[in-house]
């Protein structure tokens, strides 16, 4: 114990002295020295209210004085980072782990077929490609070959229905925005001028002589990568044409609509367009392409609603909504009679969420029992065939495939169970083994239970725990708890190589599902929205309360951790609870909720979250609980690694730098408040090597701040 005692004190040493350069910015006394950050008068008044913006300049990604302050936070990061002597053996274990051959499952296009593999610590999996009956494959698209630093990235290929031709969209720096790269497929060569300036959208082929998809106009004024896009618009392009002629089929300013996704239905007949102004539900229209002069036909037109196509067999139609269905069930129209009244049930709603693809000409239900997944099969009448052996209890998708394939790929996947692909037997049900990975730890070292537990109102919560086996609830495990809770999204169990070296070296593993996913249908969604969102926040703090309650851990050994709307959960759960937990990695976060709606695309979440102009009480309720807005001064805060990416356009980087400054100035505590600033990078890492950094600082930056050394740093010791 002393020696451990001993190095701690050391390493704090060795981060103060490397920080030693700059001024500081607080007035308390601190183990680190940040960057100082200048404050302006900058105040906006909402319906009366004044609210202090001081931060404000920040928000303007193009500015050298930004560029300034990243550079200077970055500096300080890393410099406090790479004096955590483990960092170098962390970073080692978690190559090796992710050093195995992931492949996907393959598919069908023309005369090949294809599939993506990954050697291992390539920074993004080669698409290949075989003869239909061959064993001998060659590559199509190597994504490693598009950039020498691995940050530009292969957005999914688009096939005609023949497989004769295909297009490509790549991603630079990991932002949302994309180009489009035809080709012809026999020869590899590319057949046009690459389109730019594609965002939100798939790649839709009518024939083979174009295509369909989705863009805004590019921002006049200010970044591309910040500034507000509101109108989205559904184009056609015909081969070898400039995109400039491209014909708009859907949106605009005539039809406004935040996003806007087009595709051709698998017969080559029709035009499905899904409309939609926010993240929640979505209008709903068809047009004949048959028909050279037919006009588009609205089936749904209820924004909050969710309408999604599925599948067609000429002129009845399938789609899965949560109209009068809060699980959701599978219906089917004549859309020569699209009224309400003439919609079939297929498949009607139980008591657990359902979601449905269709393949070989059979409808696959997933089920969703307590976030835990169940497959049944029916034929198109909605009969019931069978239901799936899975291979135990976790989460199974890919069931979705052609009219006309007899067999398809499934991947089955839980905590402890890498991605696994099976071949199945559509009209016998049989299962067999595809490609299991061979990953470097022993599932049977593991075991995963799943609790419930209750939230401040007495709502019930499901909770994963997963664990090595025979550890003791002494309080004393160090314990990763990562949260959601938006979007109707559900967290189901999946497999992380990363996580398993955390789990080895004696952590836990925890995951609730929080009101505001989809775990339990619609009603769980709005549980967590608007003016109902603190539920999430209570659930996830009641989540942290069971945890030390129960003695999986303790606040000593608590972090909390989530990206995206999950970032915003963590800020949220510090600021209102800054004694929970010891660490807080807040990921990509919207952390302004006072100004989220006025950046990029982020107009589409008020369905989830509301905004600060709907009304007073609406924006009180958001100034409550938003992280920027939220800190209070002269508070004990968590040690916090915030993680940010200068290409994401998403949840745009300035939510995060705000948030990053007006901590470092008000916490008063001796814990460290860091900002990790990934260039060329959006939201979420582009590469392999980008993700093992920045896995390798979270789990680094959690173990010190927790006074462990890991179990693989030990024998060095």
């Amino acid at each position: 114990m002393k020696k451990h005692n001993k190095y701690v004190f050391l390493l704090m040493i060795s981060v103060w002295l490397s920080a030693c350069s700059y001024q500081e910015s607080t007035d308390h006394t601190s183990s680190l020295v940040y960057p100082e950050t200048r404050k302006s008068e900058h105040e906006d008044d909402y319906f009366g209210h004044k609210v202090p913006d001081p931060y404000r300049w920040l928000e303007d990604d193009t500015s050298e004085e930004t560029a300034t302050w990243v550079k200077a936070e970055n500096e300080v990061t890393f410099g406090y980072l790479n004096n955590i002597t483990f960092r170098d053996k962390v970073k080692a274990r978690l190559e090796e782990l992710m050093n195995y051959e992931r492949v996907s499952a393959p598919f069908i296009e023309g005369g090949y077929e294809y599939f993506y593999k990954n050697d291992g610590l390539q920074d993004h999996s080669v698409l290949y490609r075989r003869k239909a009956g061959s064993e001998e494959a060659e590559v199509f698209l190597d994504p490693n070959m598009f950039s020498e630093d691995g940050t530009v990235g292969l957005r999914g290929v688009f096939f005609t229905k023949d497989g004769d031709l295909s297009a490509h969209m790549i991603s630079d720096g990991g932002s949302d925005w994309r180009k489009v790269i035809t080709m012809n497929v026999e020869t590899r060569e590319v057949i046009e001028d690459t389109l730019v300036n594609v965002k939100f959208s798939g790649i839709s082929w009518q024939g083979n002589e174009g295509f369909y998809y989705s863009s805004y106009d590019k921002p006049e004024d200010g970044s591309q990568l910040s500034a507000k896009t509101q109108y989205h618009k559904l184009y056609y392009h015909k081969l070898d044409t400039p995109q400039e002629e491209d014909v708009l089929v859907f949106g605009g300013e005539q039809q406004p609509n935040r996003y806007i996704g087009g595709f051709v239905t698998e017969d080559q007949q029709y035009l499905v367009v899904s409309a939609a102004q926010n993240t929640s539900g979505n209008r709903l229209y068809i047009k004949d392409l048959s028909k050279p002069d037919a006009e588009f036909t609205l089936f749904q037109d209820d924004y909050m609603a969710r309408f999604s196509y599925k599948d067609n067999m000429g002129s009845v139609f399938y789609f899965s909504t949560n109209i009068d269905a809060p699980n959701y069930r599978l219906i089917k129209i004549d859309i020569s009679k699209p009224g309400k009244e003439d919609w079939q049930d297929v498949i009607s709603e139980t008591e657990n969420v359902l979601r449905t693809s269709t393949a070989g000409g059979k409808i696959f239900a997933n089920y969703l029992v307590d976030a835990k997944t169940e497959i049944r099969q029916f034929d198109m009448n909605g009969n019931l065939e069978r239901k799936l052996e899975l291979p135990g209890i976790g989460s199974a998708f890919g069931f979705g495939d052609k009219k006309e394939v007899e067999e398809l790929y499934y991947t089955f996947t839980s905590f402890t169970f890498p991605a696994t692909i099976y071949k199945y037997n559509i009209s016998t049900g049989e299962s067999e083994l595809y490609n299991k990975p061979q990953v470097d730890f022993i599932p049977e070292d593991y075991e995963t239970e799943q609790v419930f537990y209750e939230s401040k109102d007495g709502t019930k919560i499901p909770m994963f725990i997963t664990y090595k086996k025979g550890m003791e609830k002494n309080g004393k495990n160090p314990t990763w708890l990562y949260g959601y809770g938006g979007f109707n999204i559900s967290l189901t169990p999946g497999f992380s190589a990363f996580r398993v070296m955390w789990l080895e070296n004696g952590g836990i593993y925890a995951q609730p599902n929080l009101r505001g996913g989809g775990e339990y249908g619609e009603e769980w969604h709005e549980a967590g929205t608007k003016m109902n969102k603190q539920n999430v926040f209570d659930d996830f703090i009641a989540a942290g309360e069971y945890l030390i309650n129960n003695k999986y851990t303790s606040h000593e050994y608590l972090a909390i951790a989530g990206g995206s709307n999950g970032g915003l959960l963590v800020g949220a759960t510090m600021t209102q609870r800054p004694d929970l937990a010891k660490v807080v990695l807040p990921a990509v976060g919207v952390m302004d909720m006072l100004r989220y709606h006025t950046f990029t695309s982020g107009a589409g979440w008020a369905a989830d979250y509301g905004t600060a102009e709907d009304s007073e009480e609406m924006f009180l309720y958001l100034k409550n609980y938003s992280p920027y807005n939220a800190l209070k001064p002269g508070t004990s805060y968590p040690a916090t690694l915030i993680t940010t990416a200068d290409h994401d356009d998403r949840v745009v980087p300035a939510h995060s730098f705000k948030f990053a400054s007006r901590l470092q100035e008000y916490n008063i505590s001796p814990n460290p408040v860091l900002i990790r600033i990934q260039t060329r990078a959006g939201h979420g890492s582009v590469s392999t090597s980008q993700r093992i950094e920045l896995a390798t600082d979270q789990y680094a930056f959690v173990w010190y701040n927790m006074g462990i050394i890991p179990d693989l740093a030990k024998e060095t010791m």
